[in-house]
């Protein structure tokens, strides 16, 4: 090494950048050129695979903000209309939930089970387990537009409010963010709402063990008593193995638990099967209390963790899903 410093130094036909190269390859212990070239293609076949799974993420996202594209595209298109029509915006949430249901299909080979438990008419409280991404409540959403033709109003976060550019697709599809006041109004207004009890922190800090997260949270078993609703659980098979994050490195749960900052790194956007399970309906009982119904209704949602979901959850393993035609777990 040394000798070769100094031709480096002495050697006036050798152009910096080449003494630096032939520098590098002698750090990296490389002969040539070729040792080189076969070391680049060997960090490129460890890492992109890992560049791939956190991009893929941000193609989801990518498709939330053509959706907001296509719904100012629509608004300009139809301002006129607006002024004659109170249902003008139908065929934007119409249009935009047949293009979720058909990537849900074509990426997820999408599935439901007990769609009929969902009311035809008239109100009822729709408790689900959360994924990392919720995607596949958004799929949900779409089916129970276009089946059902019924809008779901949706619980969200605050941040999902503070988001750039959401609000139109919020203001769409009904997202509220609470108080309990406002869940109870739309319910006793006939609507069906869906809220995730887990929120945030089951999304991020739950993994492919499908633990429940939440807490000592009977705020929305509160709700469906003051409405004197009916609570229908949900659980999506495989939907930790669609997305996962990166939740147990200690620094983003003190983050979060510390300043309520969301700052998981999210990772996959595999194409594992999905399918989606209505349990059946828990009737509103005066009888019990807010904890008790809360109680219940994790029971009823573990019950369909258990029996749809094999644990630990497998990625691989449920892209091979995508091939049975059903997968009742034992």
């Amino acid at each position: 090494m040394q000798a070769h410093n100094r031709s480096c130094d002495m050697g006036p036909s050798l152009t910096y950048l080449t003494c630096l190269l032939e520098s590098l390859l002698d750090w990296l212990e490389l002969d040539n050129l070729e040792d080189y070239l076969n070391y680049l293609e060997y960090l490129m076949w460890v890492f992109t695979p890992l560049i791939i799974v956190f991009i893929l993420p941000f193609i989801f996202v990518l498709f939330f903000y053509l959706s907001i594209l296509f719904l100012h595209v629509y608004k300009r298109k139809n301002e006129l209309k607006e002024a004659y029509s109170n249902c003008i915006w139908d065929g934007a949430r119409k249009t935009l939930a047949t293009l979720w249901d058909g990537h849900a299909a074509i990426w997820h080979g999408y599935e439901i089970y007990g769609l009929e438990k969902i009311p035809e008419n008239g109100p009822a409280l729709i408790v689900y387990y959360h994924g990392a991404l919720p995607v596949d409540y958004y799929y949900f959403v779409s089916r129970v537009i276009l089946l059902k033709g019924r809008t779901c109003h949706s619980v969200g976060d605050h941040f999902l409010f503070q988001i750039p550019g959401f609000k139109p697709l919020l203001e769409l599809f009904n997202v509220i963010h609470g108080p309990k006041e406002e869940c109870v109004k739309a319910l006793k207004n006939g609507h069906l709402l869906a809220i995730s009890p887990g929120g945030v922190r089951e999304a991020l800090f739950s993994d492919e063990s499908y633990v429940i997260m939440w807490g000592n949270r009977t705020g929305f078993a509160q709700v469906a008593m003051d409405a004197q609703v009916s609570i229908i659980p949900m659980f999506t098979q495989n939907v930790r193995e669609g997305f996962r994050s990166l939740g147990c490195l200690r620094i983003f749960r003190w983050l979060y638990e510390k300043y309520k900052i969301p700052l998981v790194p999210v990772y996959g956007g595999f194409p594992v099967k999905f399918r989606t399970y209505l349990g059946d309906p828990i009737q509103y009982d005066p009888n019990i209390t807010a904890s008790e119904l809360a109680e219940k209704t994790k029971c009823a949602l573990q019950s369909l963790i258990d029996q749809h979901q094999k644990i630990p959850g497998n990625i691989f393993r449920a892209l091979l899903e995508r091939f049975h035609r059903r997968a009742k777990e034992d």
